[in-house]
């Protein structure tokens, strides 16, 4: 998708093939001809990998409205942006606890900023890892979960074929969509979710539409 045009393409071909797989899909997609399943990155600061991971790990536990304070006070912290992972080792534990991080989250930041700072691990390696690949990687790390990496995989690698199953948000989302009389596991929304391979960060994205702009359906 390196041009308007491919990236109008894929979305074109990837509706098509959720749209044949899935009926409650279908009329999601239907639903929403102009929507554009990548706009509420650009509400986001710019981000790397360690920046993705950062705002994840900021975010666990915490309300979208909670995250986003604790993340414009880390900012502040740093000339208005996120920190390097150089940065963050360089910054007081003392400064990111007022900014509202607890002391197991900047635990593991650190943890993970070391790793990136000495060589034991590598953002452009990470980035080129399988999805599989990537979230055992970073998951060895105390303090990050699946959750967290593949909200990263979203957010800064525009990666296809993601989907959360761990995410509040997502299985309420499922529920309301599917009209199920119970709050779906882990395990039925991946089993729900296998006929949107290879597309479904995309299903995901019209999921979390659905859920949160309820409006865009009338």
């Amino acid at each position: 998708m390196a041009t308007d045009a491919s990236r109008a393409e894929w979305l074109r071909r990837a509706r098509s093939y959720l749209r044949d797989a899935d009926p409650v899909l279908a009329r999601l997609i239907d639903a929403r001809p102009d929507f554009d399943p990548r706009a509420w990155i650009s509400q986001l600061p710019s981000m790397d990998l360690y920046g993705a991971l950062l705002f994840q790990v900021t975010g666990q536990q915490l309300s979208v409205p909670a995250t986003r304070r604790t993340l414009g006070r880390i900012q502040a912290l740093f000339g208005g942006r996120l920190p390097s992972p150089e940065e963050l080792l360089e910054t007081d534990p003392a400064k990111l606890r007022e900014a509202g991080l607890s002391w197991r989250k900047i635990s593991t930041l650190r943890d993970l900023a070391a790793r990136l700072s000495d060589g034991r691990l590598s953002q452009d390696v990470l980035s080129s890892l399988p999805d599989d690949e990537l979230i055992a990687e970073l998951t060895a790390i105390s303090g990050i979960g699946p959750w967290t990496v593949q909200g990263a995989m979203l957010i800064a690698l525009g990666r296809e074929d993601v989907v959360l199953p761990g995410d509040l948000a997502l299985r309420k989302a499922v529920q309301a969509a599917y009209q199920l009389d119970h709050l779906p596991a882990q395990q039925e929304v991946l089993a729900i979710a296998e006929s949107w391979r290879p597309y479904r960060s995309l299903a995901t994205s019209y999921l979390f539409s659905a859920a949160f702009e309820p409006a865009a359906a009338t």
